[in-house]
């Protein structure tokens, strides 16, 4: 230990000088690392402004370049400007010359013409004075011949006005009544036209069948034994069934079968129905055929009001007296030239609700008036007087509208119609009745209506011959031209139609054409 002091001591010096000569030379040695940094700073330095002065006087001659580059487009657009600006107003240099070479020639145009209208001036007077001097001549001439006038006719110059106002007058009342005549005739035409296409129209939708019956019905037998179950000892079973249905039952010579026959169509609807289930079953004597009579009857009454119900229902007519409905339900039975007579009313209906609606008037009153209009024939073998007038009566009983009421009872012009309801009724009918297919009527009753049209136009004096033609739908009459002349042709087809409507009972309308012929004849030899 002490050895070691004793070194330590020894060689105090040297361990001091070694930390100092570490130090001097750490500061040495520093100061020459920061002096080399200086030195590459200093050179770093030097570099970089030497490339920023490079760059600089590149920019700076790109710069020029561009400056010089743009003084020259500049130039190179102003001058093309100018250029441009001296040509238009070189332009404008020869158009305002052009102008005023113009303006020079329009100039010596109106001072030539202003001397040739200060010639025509001149001229122009010296004309006016001479159409004075002539139109005083003239007044002097048309005094004269006035005057000169008056002396050959003998009228004074209010007279002569007046009567040539006369004839003017006349002559615009002539030419008045020939415009409105031509607007008459045309505003009829228009109307025909109208009317054909309304009822053209309606007709085509009109598609219900009808039924063809007359005043007999036949009943088919199992065979000609059961007749004489029909007779009955003595015939009280045919005379018990005629007095109880008021039918007439007819046994012939016909195998097996028997007619009944009577004017009622509901009774005889009923006796049908009776003999039928009596036959059936076979049980025919006095007693039964009151009873089966009776029951038939109640089922034909529900049948008839049943039928009455649904005809109103399918002509949208409501709110009908329960007696109406059964009176039309009766009409189910009733024909009339084999047109069944309900369904005749049901499209009476129908045409005469389209037809108002087409022309503005009211289809519910036409509906109506319509169905029943024909309601008094199923009950005019009952009561005195035509079936319009009967069916009027009975439908203002009970509760329909004074419309409905005159439209019922002027549909055959019993009375006049006033109404349009009443005369859209009046076509409903005519239509219904008259087209193709819905009425028929026996060979004996159409010749006899052919012979009858015939007679009728032979009754009138001047007459030569006539035909009915078209089914009884048209009358042609040929005249004899030396009798009848154009004006009295006219007259004799109205007259020799109002006969017709007088006299003879048709379905629909006829038309009635009178033929007046002249002809000459020579021979040359």
């Amino acid at each position: 230990m002490e050895a070691l002091q004793t070194l330590v001591a020894e060689n105090l010096w040297l361990i001091l000088a070694i930390p100092v000569a570490l130090f001097i030379l750490g500061a040495l040695l520093g100061h020459f690392l920061s002096r080399n940094r200086l030195v590459k700073a200093e050179r770093d330095a030097e570099n970089i402004l030497t490339k920023a002065r490079t760059q600089a006087e590149a920019d700076k001659k790109e710069a020029l370049l561009e400056a010089k580059d743009y003084r020259i487009h500049m130039r190179k657009e102003l001058d093309e400007e100018i250029k441009e600006r001296r040509h238009e107003l070189q332009s404008a240099e020869r158009k305002l010359g052009k102008r005023e070479d113009q303006l020079d020639k329009r100039l010596e145009a109106l001072e030539k013409r202003d001397k040739e209208i200060q010639g025509k001036h001149k001229e122009i007077a010296s004309q006016q004075q001479e159409i004075q001097e002539r139109k005083q001549q003239l007044n002097g001439l048309y005094q004269e011949q006035k005057e000169q006038l008056e002396r050959i006719s003998g009228m004074s110059v209010d007279q002569a006005k007046h009567l040539l106002l006369e004839k003017v007058e006349a002559d615009v009342r002539r030419d008045a009544a020939m415009i409105i005549k031509r607007v008459e005739e045309e505003t009829k035409e228009h109307a025909r036209k109208k009317s054909r296409d309304i009822l053209i129209t309606t007709i085509q939708k009109i598609a219900s069948d009808q039924t063809s019956e007359a005043c007999v019905s036949t009943i088919p037998l199992p065979s000609d034994e059961v007749k004489g179950r029909i007779i009955g000892r003595e015939g009280r079973n045919i005379r018990s069934f005629e007095q109880i249905t008021g039918i007439n039952l007819i046994i012939d010579d016909t195998p097996e079968a028997v007619v009944l026959s009577g004017f009622d169509p509901i009774r005889r609807e009923v006796a049908r129905l009776t003999l039928e289930r009596l036959v059936a079953d076979g049980r025919i004597h006095p007693g039964r055929i009151e009873e089966v009579y009776e029951k038939t009857a109640t089922e034909i009454d529900e049948i008839v009001m049943e039928a009455g119900e649904q005809i109103a229902f399918e002509s949208d007519v409501h709110d009908l007296h329960p007696e109406l409905i059964r009176l039309l339900g009766r009409l189910k039975y009733r024909t009339s030239y084999g047109q069944n007579v309900l369904l005749h009313c049901k499209e009476c209906a129908y045409i005469a609700g389209i037809m108002a609606a087409e022309l503005g008037a009211d289809p519910i009153v036409a509906r109506r008036a319509g169905l029943l209009h024909d309601i008094g024939k199923s009950i005019d073998w009952e009561m005195q007087g035509g079936h319009a007038m009967i069916g009027a009566e009975h439908v203002k009983r009970y509760g329909e509208s004074e419309q409905v009421v005159h439209a019922v009872a002027a549909h055959h012009e019993d009375v006049e119609p006033q109404s349009i309801e009443a005369v859209l009724v009046m076509i409903a009918d005519t239509v219904s009745a008259a087209r193709p297919g819905a009425r028929r009527e026996t060979l004996e009753t159409y010749i006899k209506r052919l012979e009858k049209l015939e007679e009728v136009a032979q009754s009138f004096t001047g007459v030569e011959r006539s035909f009915a033609i078209q089914a009884g739908r048209e009358v042609r009459i040929l005249v004899e031209p030396d009798k009848i002349d154009d004006v009295e042709s006219s007259k004799l087809a109205r007259d020799i139609s109002k006969k017709i409507e007088a006299e003879v009972e048709y379905p629909g309308q006829i038309k009635v054409t009178v033929i007046r012929e002249t002809r000459a004849t020579e021979y040359a030899r």
